[in-house]
């Protein structure tokens, strides 16, 4: 199965609280934007650990590069 920017939306989206998901991609590489409440108080790393944790094995087996922007709910108002 070809993976899709919509496959990986609702991956995230089962995984991780969101309130606002886009993604877009090829097929291959892919790009997220990401807000969800849960990056409150966590650097980067952390962030995109909880976006690895919530694509879980996908991650080495569908989905080649993803790149992402990862901001809280006030981040992505401001």
């Amino acid at each position: 199965m070809t993976t899709t920017p919509e496959l990986i939306h609702s991956y995230l989206s089962a995984g991780l609280e969101c309130t606002h998901l886009e993604v877009e991609g090829d097929g291959q590489h892919f790009q997220a934007i990401i807000v969800s409440p849960a990056f409150a108080g966590k650097r980067m790393v952390q962030r995109h650990q909880l976006v690895y944790a919530a694509l879980g094995d996908r991650m080495r087996e569908e989905i080649h590069a993803l790149s992402m922007k990862t901001l809280t709910p006030e981040e992505y108002q401001g």
